[in-house]
């Protein structure tokens, strides 16, 4: 018997019973989280768009083999909270004793998956001797899914999610090793950019082979038995802990509302509402009923999306720095009446849906500011995600530009919101040597907006500025923005931050852009989006004048403005 048998036999009996020992519960536990961090980063450092390789649209995740989430990589918290509903859809359709070794799973479907048909997930079973152990995944933002605009994120106009591209409900994508290539080309032949897609999907596969690989050997070197149970162990403590950490909330119902601009050109703002309910226990509820009906334009947020946000809220307020598994999301219930906006019915259109992200948590945190205030914040800024297709004069193919512009965090209690950050979506900001590289734009300018973070004892972050030059003959816009008409809020007397404005040529004939605008745009258009600023955090009055003195140093706040939100007068550097 060699070295290796020996020790995955003597794992084995270790493992019998249900009992681990410390030390290698704790090396499972991290070689797990490893795996799924170095799936990300593989996935990343193999991908062909933008999007994925330099602006970290994606995720991944292992589950054990009845698809429950034991270990997520560091990634984006949309597509994270969907994957154990995703992962469990799957298998309805392909029953565990379907599989086969060197399978893989390929899904796109708004329900099922992140809320939109861009986000592809594949999912890939793991078996080590013929015997199922577990599975992997990861999601990844394609940069095209076809439908009525380039980058399938167009808002007006759509009213049911057949024309928003190409929908691929759970498909063996891989099987046995093999790429099926009809399924290939029917993905390739219904998008913009097809050696993006493609290059991206083979990124997700290349991937989920190198953490499968990775997985299997972790279990032959303990022994399944020795690996189950450890799983086991993690998800009863991940659970054990939340409940403790839940119960500490004081118990109660806790309720907040905000609205969006609307969901395009002439239409009426979306009610975003909820009600937070703490039982004292354990367990807490988040109810959305209260919010608009779903819409006739493609921004609704499917039940997945709506709850990946709530789940990445309470970790955020309640348990921020342990691991995220199964077992630490099962205390967190949502109640979202059918039809809503929260809780559309299929075919209901989602493809603008990323801009809610920031608006689910903006309205969640509202509502805990009344019962965690110290721990709440100042609303985010807004983000920009504009994107901009069309055929490129300079090669006579099809182009998408996709940009994710990000911005500042809101005041919180003992520190300034941060500017240039990703706020929620757990991205990045995309260069302009990438953009300008791989598309017919220039970048025009890029930079902070002065006095647009809410004045208070802890100022909201800046907005940005991002000024884009079409240099195409012609292209079309699908604008994907909000804050336009309603502030992100400050709390505890916070000023709110600066609304959010896009112009066409604001150096010419400038025109005001709607935030959701889809329109054809010429050679020479400069595109202006300019985010919101964040809001601020307590009174203006309290704010400590050698800060606003560093604040004017640093560019973020003017003079002017100084002495009009906090009556700062130069030379001014005692606290009042």
């Amino acid at each position: 018997m060699s070295m290796d048998a020996a020790n995955g036999d003597a794992a084995d009996v270790a493992g019998q019973g249900g009992d681990v020992d410390p030390i290698t519960l704790t090396v499972i536990w991290n070689t797990l989280l490893s795996i799924a961090e170095e799936l990300g980063v593989t996935l990343r450092n193999t991908a062909f768009s933008e999007g994925v390789r330099e602006g970290d649209d994606f995720a991944t995740a292992l589950f054990d083999k009845d698809a429950v989430l034991i270990a997520q990589g560091n990634f984006s918290p949309g597509h994270l909270g969907s994957m154990p509903f995703m992962a469990k859809h799957v298998l309805r359709y392909f029953p565990a004793d379907t599989l086969q070794p060197g399978d893989s799973i390929l899904v796109n479907d708004s329900f099922i998956g992140a809320g939109h048909f861009p986000d592809t997930y594949q999912l890939m079973p793991v078996f080590v001797a013929d015997r199922l152990v577990g599975f992997v995944c990861c999601s990844a933002h394609q940069v095209d899914m076809g439908g009525a605009a380039p980058g399938s994120q167009k808002v007006h106009g759509v009213t049911e999610a057949f024309q928003e591209g190409l929908r691929i409900l759970p498909v063996r994508f891989v099987r046995e090793g093999r790429i099926d290539d009809d399924i290939m080309r029917i993905v390739l032949g219904n998008v913009r950019v097809p050696d993006k897609v493609r290059g991206d999907l083979l990124a997700q596969h290349t991937a989920n082979l190198t953490a499968a690989a990775r997985l299997a050997q972790m279990f032959e070197d303990y022994g399944i038995q020795t690996v189950e149970s450890a799983c086991e162990k993690i998800l009863a403590r991940s659970a054990a802990k939340m409940r403790e950490l839940l119960a500490q909330v004081p118990a109660g119902t806790y309720s907040f509302e905000d609205f969006m601009d609307d969901y395009g050109p002439g239409t009426e703002p979306i009610k975003m509402a909820v009600d937070i309910t703490f039982d004292g226990k354990g367990e807490v509820t988040f109810d959305f009923s209260r919010s608009s009906d779903a819409v006739p334009a493609a921004i609704n947020s499917y039940i997945n999306y709506t709850r990946a946000y709530a789940v990445f809220a309470i970790k955020t307020f309640c348990n921020a720095l342990d691991p995220q598994t199964e077992g630490s999301m099962r205390q967190i219930k949502l109640n979202v009446r059918e039809g809503c906006f929260f809780n559309p019915e299929f075919p209901a259109p989602s493809g603008g849906r990323p801009i809610l992200q920031i608006r689910i948590f903006d309205t969640i945190n509202g509502a805990l500011a009344k019962a965690l205030p110290e721990r709440t914040m100042g609303a985010f800024s807004h983000w920009s995600n504009p994107n901009i297709g069309g055929i490129d004069d300079r090669t006579g193919k099809p182009f998408v530009m996709y940009d994710v512009s990000l911005a500042g965090y809101g005041g919180q209690y003992g520190k300034d919101g941060v500017e240039g950050m990703s706020p929620v979506m757990n991205c990045s900001n995309i260069p302009v040597e990438v953009h300008e590289t791989h598309n017919p734009v220039r970048i025009r300018h890029f930079g902070f907006i002065p006095d647009t973070g809410g004045a208070g004892r802890w100022r909201g972050g800046c907005g940005i500025r991002k000024d884009i030059e079409v240099l195409n003959s012609t292209a079309t816009l699908s604008h994907l923005g909000d804050r336009h008409r309603f502030a992100p809020y400050g709390v505890f007397g916070g000023k709110p931050g600066a609304l959010a404005e896009s112009i066409l040529n604001p150096d010419g004939d400038a025109e005001q852009l709607h935030s959701k605008e889809t329109r054809p745009v010429k050679r020479g258009d400069i595109l202006s989006f300019r985010l919101s600023g964040a809001g601020g955090y307590g009174p203006p009055s309290e704010r400590d004048h050698r800060a606003i003195a560093e604040d004017i140093a640093d560019g973020y706040v003017t003079e002017a403005r100084a002495r009009e939100d906090y009556g700062w007068k130069p030379g001014s550097s005692e606290s009042e």
